[in-house]
């Protein structure tokens, strides 16, 4: 007998949820503090944003003999779909020069080939490790308040839900043992080393489906397929000391879930390893 999460996820969710008319102070607007480049990384990060819709179709798909995940991602597409929406809200309002275009939305939803669940779960998970870090820095950098407010309550979603993923992933280890250990720790290691070399790995940024390539990425399929990596380093500046953090969080995170402190991604593929070889 199992307990279904979807309820307790669902209850968690629920009682930090905003509210888009009453919970953004739209009234605080200053167009001074807005400038052209930063409204056009609004316009980007809307339509990344909405490629929830193919990662939700995946997840359905991949995960149809598990209804309680399926459950849950009906929560998660809802909010992510609201981080699409409430950008968007605020180009409606400030700049409706730049509100995406529905072919450009569009764009971003194709088909993701079938992938290993567990793997795909710790990849998710992982990016949502990476968002909370990355709209706390657009925050900061952001000098409008309406959209500093924005970012702020999108980074606080993305934690949330890096915290309903793991759940999913504990409940993944009591059921399938060291195959989900063995999935998490492989994803585990790949990440942070991605951080290390200095290429944000996130899902958006990773090839999903061979008969398109190269064009099977969420970001080639944007109007400026170059913008996350000048949003990141050049914008935002999202500096070592950041990607730090994020790498910081997926080990602590594993750390917990395995049972096991990892200081760095040496030790965590030294776990991987063991894992492999024969008690």
């Amino acid at each position: 007998y199992c307990i279904m999460l979807s309820p307790e996820v669902f209850a968690s969710l629920e009682k930090a949820r905003w509210n888009m008319a009453d919970d953004i102070a739209w009234d605080r607007f200053d167009a001074s503090l807005l400038s052209d480049e930063q409204a056009q990384t609004i316009k980007m990060n809307a339509i990344t944003e909405w490629s929830a819709l193919p990662a939700t179709e995946m997840f359905l798909r991949d995960n149809q003999d598990d209804s309680d995940f399926s459950a849950f991602m009906s929560i998660w597409f809802y909010e992510e779909q609201k981080h699409a929406l409430v950008l968007m809200e605020y180009l409606r309002r400030f700049r409706p020069d730049l509100l995406p275009t529905e072919a450009e939305l569009h764009a971003v939803r194709f088909e993701f080939d079938p992938a290993p669940p567990l793997e795909t779960l710790m990849l998710h998970f992982c990016g949502e490790v990476r968002l909370t870090q990355w709209y706390r820095r657009a925050s900061e950098w952001h000098t409008e308040p309406v959209i500093k407010q924005i970012y702020d309550t999108l980074s606080r979603d993305e934690a949330r839900h890096g915290g309903a993923y793991l759940k999913y992933m504990k409940r993944a280890i009591d059921r399938f043992g060291v195959a989900a250990r063995q999935a998490f720790s492989k994803i585990g290691v790949l990440m942070v080393s991605g951080g290390k070399a200095g290429k944000p790995l996130h899902p958006t940024n990773l090839h999903v489906n061979q008969t398109l390539f190269p064009n099977d990425t969420v970001q080639s399929r944007l109007p400026d397929p170059a913008w996350l990596e000048r949003w990141l380093d050049q914008q935002i500046q999202f500096t070592r000391e950041w990607e730090e953090k994020v790498m910081g969080g997926i080990l602590r995170n594993l750390s917990s879930l395995f049972g096991q402190e990892f200081k760095n991604v040496t030790e965590l593929n030294r776990y991987r390893k063991s894992l492999a070889s024969p008690a």
